[in-house]
C-alpha cells in the first residue's frame, strides 16, 4: 500500500541553473524549519591574494556585502575560524557598529542581529565560508544549530561542486596549453595579473550591468583561457619574429574559433555541459579580439554587440601586455600604458572598461606588486 504523495522540498536542486538559484531553494527549505534565518551567503577565498570575496547570497533585496572583498587578515574573527576550522555563533551583533571589520558594520546597519558561520573545506583545503544571518538576536539555539549544520554542509557541497567544475575546466585547458608547449610568452604571472584586472573591471561595472558576484568570479576564472586556441597555431606563425603575411594572419586569427571549439570539446569530454555560465568562457575565447569600432575579428562585432565579458578581458589583456616585457619590447610604465589605453578607448577597446581600469590605479598597483616577475612576461 502506498502512502500519500510526498513533495521533495529540495527537488529544485536537481535542475540546472545558477548556484544562487539553488542556494535560494535551500533557504526556502531552511525557513520552513527556522523562519528567523533571513540570509544565507557564501564568501570564497583566493589563496594567492588572501582575499575573501563575496560570492553568492539568497537575499531578496540588496545584499549588504555585494561585490565585497577584504584580505582575510583584516578580519581577525574570520581568520581565527580558518585557523581553528570550527564554526562560530554570534547571538547579538547589535554592538558591532564599533567593530573594526567593515563587513560586521555593514551587516549591523542592514539590521542583522545574529549569525552562524561555517568554514568550507574540500579535502582539507580552505575554500571560504557559509553564513546564516538573522535579524533576531539569540535565535541560534543548539537545536537550531544542529539543523543548520546539515544545511550548511549541503550549501558547502554545492559550492565545492561548482568551484571544482570551474577549476577542472581551467586545469584541463591549462594542461592542454602545456602539453603542446604553448609558446606565446604568456607566463603564469601574466595570467594571474590579467585575470585580476578583469575582475577589477567587472566589479567596477557590476551595478551598471547587473553583474552579480558569481558572474564576476566566473569572469576572473575564465579570463586566462582567452587565447587557448593558440595551441593549434603552428610554431612557424606563432613564433615568427617579423610581420605576418595575409595568409599567415588569417591562420593566426583562427585561434578565436579554435579556442571556442576546444572549450566545447572539453566541456563535453569532462561532462561539464551543465556548468552554469559556460557562455562566458565561450564568448571570451571567441570574441576577445573584436573591436568596438567593428574592425576586429572573427565576426566584426561593434560596440555593445560584443559580449561584455569579452570587452573586459580584452582591456585587461592589452594593459598587461603593455606593462610586461616581451622579446620585442620593454615594459611600459603605468602612466604611459594608461595613456595608450585611453588612446585605444572607443576604437579598439570599450571606453567603460578602460575608464574602470584607469580609475583603479591603486588596486592595479597592488595586483602588480603581488604578481611581479622580472623575466619576460
Amino acid at each position: 500500500m502506498t502512502g500519500p504523495a510526498h513533495e521533495d522540498a529540495l527537488q529544485a536542486l536537481n535542475a540546472d541553473g545558477p548556484l544562487r538559484a539553488r542556494i535560494r531553494e535551500i533557504h526556502w527549505a531552511v525557513k520552513s524549519f527556522l523562519p528567523f534565518v533571513e540570509r544565507i551567503a557564501v564568501a570564497v577565498y583566493d589563496p594567492k591574494t588572501t582575499l575573501l570575496k563575496s560570492y553568492v547570497h539568497s537575499s531578496d533585496g540588496e545584499d549588504p556585502l555585494l561585490h565585497y572583498q577584504v584580505p582575510i587578515d583584516e578580519v581577525p574573527s574570520l581568520k581565527k575560524l580558518l585557523d581553528e576550522g570550527h564554526p562560530r555563533v554570534i547571538q547579538n551583533m547589535l554592538t558591532f557598529e564599533e567593530a573594526r571589520s567593515d563587513h560586521a558594520r555593514r551587516l549591523g546597519r542592514a539590521g542583522y542581529a545574529a549569525s552562524y558561520t561555517m568554514p568550507v573545506f574540500s579535502n582539507g583545503v580552505f575554500l571560504g565560508f557559509v553564513f546564516f544571518n538573522s535579524r533576531e538576536p539569540g535565535v541560534f539555539t543548539e537545536t537550531a544549530l544542529a539543523q543548520l549544520d546539515i544545511f550548511g554542509h549541503l550549501v558547502s557541497l554545492l559550492v565545492i561542486q561548482e568551484l571544482t567544475a570551474v577549476r577542472t575546466l581551467s586545469a584541463a585547458l591549462e594542461s592542454a596549453r602545456h602539453m603542446v608547449n604553448a609558446r606565446d610568452a604568456e607566463t603564469g604571472s601574466h595570467l594571474d595579473r590579467m585575470s585580476r584586472y578583469a575582475r577589477l573591471i567587472a566589479r567596477a561595472l557590476a551595478d551598471r550591468h547587473a553583474l552579480d558576484d558569481e558572474r564576476i568570479e566566473r569572469i576572473q576564472a575564465y579570463a586566462p583561457l582567452h587565447d587557448i586556441g593558440k595551441i593549434g597555431i603552428p610554431d612557424a606563425i606563432l613564433l615568427k619574429p617579423g610581420g605576418l603575411t595575409p595568409d599567415e594572419m588569417d591562420v593566426m586569427r583562427s585561434h578565436s574559433n579554435r579556442g571556442q571549439a576546444i572549450i566545447d570539446d572539453l566541456l563535453t569530454n569532462f561532462g561539464l555541459e551543465t556548468l552554469s555560465d559556460t557562455e562566458l568562457v565561450r564568448s571570451i575565447a571567441l570574441h576577445h579580439h573584436e573591436r568596438v569600432d567593428g574592425t576586429g575579428y572573427p565576426h566584426g562585432l561593434a560596440g555593445d554587440a560584443i559580449p561584455l565579458e569579452a570587452r573586459i578581458v580584452a582591456t585587461a589583456d592589452v594593459f598587461d601586455a603593455l606593462t610586461s616585457k616581451r622579446p620585442y619590447k620593454e615594459a611600459y610604465g603605468n602612466d604611459v600604458a594608461f595613456v595608450m589605453l585611453e588612446q585605444l578607448s572607443g576604437t579598439h577597446l570599450d571606453a567603460e572598461c578602460v575608464k574602470a581600469l584607469v580609475d583603479s590605479r591603486d588596486e592595479v598597483e597592488r595586483i602588480q606588486a603581488q604578481f611581479h616577475e622580472d623575466r619576460i612576461g
